[in-house]
């Protein structure tokens, strides 16, 4: 296998030819456990840990490396290799971190398209599946929505929440899938392309693995059994990891997320919500709320039902949700620059009570 095989881009293999690289070898993270990373370089995989000059240097956690970024690394004998720097992304999939106020967990880098998985018989939602269409379109990733576990439910529950779709105005590309009886799988290879990267997002028990395993045509995740009380899968995937595909494309395997919060990026909001944000430039007040503000135009379009109501609620949601973080990243930052004068001031009266 060669880094070509790894999904490498054209762009970044001119990058390799930068006289400051010249003493490392480049490769991608194929997997990441909490800070400690596999790295291949398309012939060997190495056990990676980033130096201490990254780690110090790191603004965020959006500064350390994931699984699908490529790096340059040191490579030592006995198979360890110290990642020194990562390479420019291509797309960078984060949500809000859990409990960490005003920061983001990285998902996965360099994705091209995300298969949004949810299970059609307990865990298919519209509010939620907008949710990741807008952490999708913040980083530019095509997104397809997998509906699976189609032989849990009759034909007719399937037309339905198709219907609720279409009537929520989401006509987006989607699949119908089966793990048990292979239905969907030859579709969504069709739609696997070689040398381009794919990941697989949803809550815990949706199937993911059972997925990819059968992409694959082998059992290299463990998958839990389903619950006889809930109908639910139990969480299994404690990590990510990249897989080559039979066909040549690149999948990536993400842990189940119960909470799905969005980041500061308000243009993946407004590309979700297209119709919504359209309709709000039209407004008589630039700093409408879309709230109850007479003569708005967004208010207007759901009284009038040329927008989903539930879109229009779900988006005021999520537009607070991410100003909420953009408030608290502000204020972070403005700690910290207060911190930063404090520690100046310090030093300089202690300088002047102890000079040289």
């Amino acid at each position: 296998m060669r880094l070509t095989d790894l999904g490498i881009p054209q762009e970044l293999s001119q990058e390799l030819s930068n006289p400051d690289l010249s003493g490392f070898t480049p490769g991608r993270v194929t997997q990441e456990h909490r800070e400690r990373y596999v790295v291949s370089d398309g012939e060997q995989e190495y056990d990676a840990e980033i130096t201490g000059n990254l780690r110090y240097s790191a603004a965020s956690r959006e500064d350390f490396p994931a699984v699908g970024d490529w790096v340059a690394m040191t490579v030592y004998e006995g198979g360890q290799a110290f990642i020194n720097s990562i390479l420019p992304r291509k797309s960078l999939l984060a949500r809000r971190a859990v409990g960490r106020p005003g920061e983001k967990q990285v998902i996965a880098a360099n994705i091209d398209v995300a298969f949004i998985v949810q299970a059609i018989n307990n865990n298919f939602s519209i509010n939620r599946l907008e949710r990741y269409l807008a952490i999708c379109h913040s980083a530019a990733i095509e997104p397809v929505l997998v509906l699976s576990k189609i032989d849990l439910v009759k034909e007719d529950e399937i037309a339905a929440a198709l219907g609720e779709l279409m009537n929520r105005g989401r006509d987006m590309k989607y699949i119908l899938l089966s793990n048990i009886t292979g239905d969907g799988i030859d579709r969504l290879l069709d739609n696997i392309q070689k040398g381009r990267t794919y990941c697989v997002i949803g809550s815990s028990g949706v199937g993911k693995s059972t997925l990819i395993n059968n992409l694959l045509h082998k059992e290299v995740l463990k998958t839990g059994e389903i619950s006889h009380s809930t109908n639910k899968g139990r969480h299994v995937t404690e990590h990510r990891e990249l897989f080559v595909l039979g066909n040549g494309g690149i999948i990536i395997d993400t842990p189940g997320m119960k909470e799905l919060g969005v980041t500061d990026d308000i243009d993946g909001i407004a590309a979700t919500f297209e119709d919504i944000h359209e309709l709000a430039q039209r407004c008589r007040f630039p700093d409408c709320s879309h709230m109850g503000e007479t003569g708005c135009a967004v208010i207007e379009a759901v009284n009038s039902g040329n927008v989903s109501r539930e879109s229009y609620e779900n988006y005021l949601k999520i537009h607070k949700e991410q100003e909420r973080f953009q408030t608290t990243v502000a204020e972070k930052r403005r700690k910290e620059k207060q911190f930063g004068k404090l520690i100046k001031t310090y030093y300089k009266i202690k300088n002047r009570e102890n000079p040289e």
